[in-house]
């Protein structure tokens, strides 16, 4: 027993060495999945037991795929074609990557809002160019402009699918030091891949990192993972500007050279670009602030009007001060409306405007029980030069400062504007309850926050509207929010890190809503910006090792040399590049659409969520953008008789040369009926036939090349739907 023991230790080690020992081609495996293999044989040294744990895997084998997977001890758990969803002991990683039929093996973590859900859910993953999907629009032919901070050029997710092809063509950074020659008002531009290559990161990259995110939603490849952008095939122009959070770039003596007109000339430098190649452009812009009533956003928004137009299209963010109460009304007839103000900083500031007179009375009471009040009314502070007050109101020795401005809105001369900023040296509310009483039951007033937080006491109710930001509040400016659909991710330690904004697609709570300050219906459209996983700057990264975003990493792998990241983060500011990024595909359809032709699609397209409400309305726009559906109305097929409006999910398509194959889930063998037609409506093939072991070929040999819409009719509502190919 002893000796027959022996033996079979003997052979158990054998075969661990032999694993230990054995290669693997890395180059046919995802980042995780090569992340897996390395760490398993490490693991294994220490207990040979932990080479038989198993990852869930796509795996793409050209043949003899069932009998490849079984020989490498894998359970095959579903078939698209020739790929196979896959249990693989992390063993067998290695050798099954060895074998000649196998292409490619893929994996990444679950539980986790990913921008191939986001795609998924859209209804834009079969408009890609992928691995098993038919060729259509992945923004071929197409500028994808994007204006951000903290940008990562050497990220793999910014090449092609195979990082052969470098796609950033232009890059502008506002912060750049390399200014001799330069022909721009601030910064320097990089025109060449090499001088973009060479230069590496926006010089805020190495404490930034947002616009490395937002440009992998926008356009990203998603290089060996799931998280492609919705263009994938688009080329790229950037522009590095600067917001606060670059102040320490700054000299001091050039702060003001950057505004809303430096941004427009970036928006310009974008545009510019796109029409010197001959290309349509949509640019991406996730920064904004709060509107205001003085019309400082006028001129701009003109600036933006004569920018906007065929073939060219600008998408900005709504914001992220839903959660925030906003805006407070006292009607006429209601003698007081009072609030408390209070803020993490040493301010806050607020607009109040009306038709008629009233009294403002600042109230302050302190911990010992003291108490000060300030009363002003519009007519005092006009009374004062340049329709400006300044006054400190003391107590216990502690100033408050306080700053009011009287002016006619920019958008009803009738109504005056008081704008308030009330300031102190530490933080404002914290040590002293401030509140303020808005009094005067003959007027009709409105309070809108611009910075600080409010909280109505008493009777008094208030509402998070009026918190759109600017531009996206601008009227050419196609107006972005956020929905959600999961609620958490597992990050790249393991541990899963819960965010609960919302599922199902209703809009997240801290997704900005309108009217605009003019009345407006904003924002335009909802897209998903809760646990969007995207790319990370590997400078921020490698600068900031520490830092708590670094947590919400779901992914690192190499590149080059170099340690990438792949990061979940939420805010509309994830959701604006997926809109950015639906419209190229749009724009590759069409390429002279207009802002007017993109409300029209999202007016005829868009998801209603919520049925209880009317659309458009100041919290979804038109609704949740539908790729698909939008792709379908620009092309005019979508008001083909008997053409689905969806893609089935239940059916896999792929083309081989001009055969093509449907996949059916659940291996059906039932038949199903097939329609193909052209952009015109013309039906050019039909046929029923029944799949083979879940597997349906449709010849198309005689068709030209061009574009084509099937609709299959299989016999559940899964495999019911239709979907573009291209020959």
């Amino acid at each position: 027993m002893r000796k027959f023991v022996f033996f079979i230790l003997l052979a158990f080690f054998a075969t661990v060495s032999t694993a230990l020992a054995q290669n693997a081609d890395y180059t046919k495996m995802s980042s995780m999945v090569r992340k897996l293999t390395i760490e398993n044989r490490a693991a294994m040294r220490r207990s040979p037991a932990h080479g038989d744990r198993e990852v869930c895997a796509f795996v793409r084998i050209t043949s003899d795929g069932p009998e490849v997977l079984s020989r490498h001890h894998c359970r095959q758990l579903a078939r698209f074609g020739n790929i196979y969803i896959a249990s693989i002991p992390f063993r067998s990683l290695a050798p099954l990557s060895l074998h000649p039929s196998v292409t490619r093996i893929e994996a990444n973590r679950g539980c986790s809002v990913t921008m191939d859900t986001t795609l998924v859910v859209l209804g834009g993953a079969k408009a890609h160019e992928g691995v098993s999907l038919p060729h259509a629009f992945t923004g071929e032919g197409v500028v994808v402009g994007l204006q951000d901070i903290g940008f990562d050029l050497t990220h793999p997710n910014f090449y092609d699918a195979s990082t052969t092809t470098y796609r950033i063509k232009r890059f502008w950074d506002f912060l750049s030091v390399d200014t001799l020659d330069s022909r721009l008002y601030v910064g320097a531009e990089y025109t060449t891949e090499e001088a973009i290559k060479a230069y590496a990161h926006s010089r805020d990259g190495l404490v930034q990192t947002h616009g490395t995110h937002t440009l992998g939603s926008a356009a990203g490849s998603g290089y060996d993972s799931p998280y492609k952008g919705i263009a994938p095939g688009s080329d790229i122009c950037l522009v590095s500007n600067v917001v606060n959070e670059d102040i320490e770039f700054i000299d001091s003596a050039d702060v003001y050279k950057y505004t809303y007109a430096t941004d427009a000339l970036g928006f310009k430098y974008l545009f510019d670009y796109a029409d010197a190649v001959g290309r349509p452009c949509v640019v991406s812009f996730s920064e904004g602030s709060p509107m205001d009533f003085r019309g400082d956003d006028a001129l701009y928004y003109e600036i933006l009007d004569s920018l906007a137009g065929p073939g060219h299209i600008l998408v900005a963010s709504a914001g992220n001060s839903g959660l925030q109460v906003n805006h407070v009304r006292k009607p006429q007839g209601t003698e007081t409306a009072s609030m408390r103000l209070y803020t993490s900083a040493s301010g806050v500031v607020f607009a109040v405007k009306s038709r008629g007179e009233y009294t403002m009375r600042l109230h302050l009471t302190g911990n010992e029980g003291e108490v000060a009040d300030y009363d002003m009314t519009p007519s005092q502070i006009l009374a004062c030069a340049d329709s400006t007050l300044t006054d400190t109101l003391s107590v216990k020795g502690k100033p408050y400062i306080i700053t009011a401005n009287c002016y006619p809105s920019c958008f009803d001369s009738t109504e005056q504007v008081v704008e308030t900023i009330l300031e102190t040296d530490t933080i404002l509310g914290l040590d002293r309850m401030v509140t303020l009483e808005l009094i005067g039951q003959e007027a009709d007033v409105e309070f809108f926050r611009s910075s600080g937080y409010v909280t109505p006491l008493g009777t008094t109710v208030g509402d998070n509207s009026y918190t759109l930001h600017s531009p996206s509040s601008a009227p050419s400016v196609i107006s972005v929010g956020a929905n959600g659909y999961r609620t958490g991710f597992v990050n790249y330690k393991g541990k899963y890190r819960s965010y609960d904004k919302g599922t199902n697609g209703w809009r997240s709570d801290y997704s900005s809503v309108g009217p605009t300050y003019d009345g407006r219906i904003k924002p335009d459209v909802l897209a998903p910006g809760t646990n969007v996983i995207s790319s990370y700057s590997s400078f921020y990264l490698e600068n900031n090792p520490d830092a708590n975003d670094i947590k919400s990493d779901v992914a690192h792998f190499e590149y080059n040399g170099r340690t990438y990241a792949w990061n979940a983060n939420s805010g509309t500011s994830m959701s604006t590049p997926v809109v950015a990024g639906a419209i190229a595909l749009w724009l590759q359809a069409k390429p002279t659409l207009t802002p007017g032709d993109v409300l029209g699609v999202l007016q005829r397209t868009s998801r209603h969520v919520d049925p209880q409400l009317t659309y458009p309305n100041n919290q979804y726009g038109y609704g949740e953008i539908d790729i698909y559906y939008g792709l379908l109305d620009v092309l005019g097929i979508s008001g083909i008789e008997g053409l689905s409006h969806h893609q089935p999910s239940g059916v896999r398509f792929s083309l081989h040369g001009r055969r093509l194959l449907m996949t059916f889930e659940g291996a059906e063998n039932r038949p199903a009926e097939v329609r193909v037609y052209t952009t015109a409506g013309q039906l050019v093939h039909t046929e029923r036939t029944a799949a083979v072991d879940g597997l349906l070929t449709v010849h198309l040999d005689a068709l030209p090349s061009g574009v084509y819409a099937v609709q299959v009719n299989g016999s559940t509502a899964l495999t019911t739907g239709s979907t573009l190919v291209r020959l």
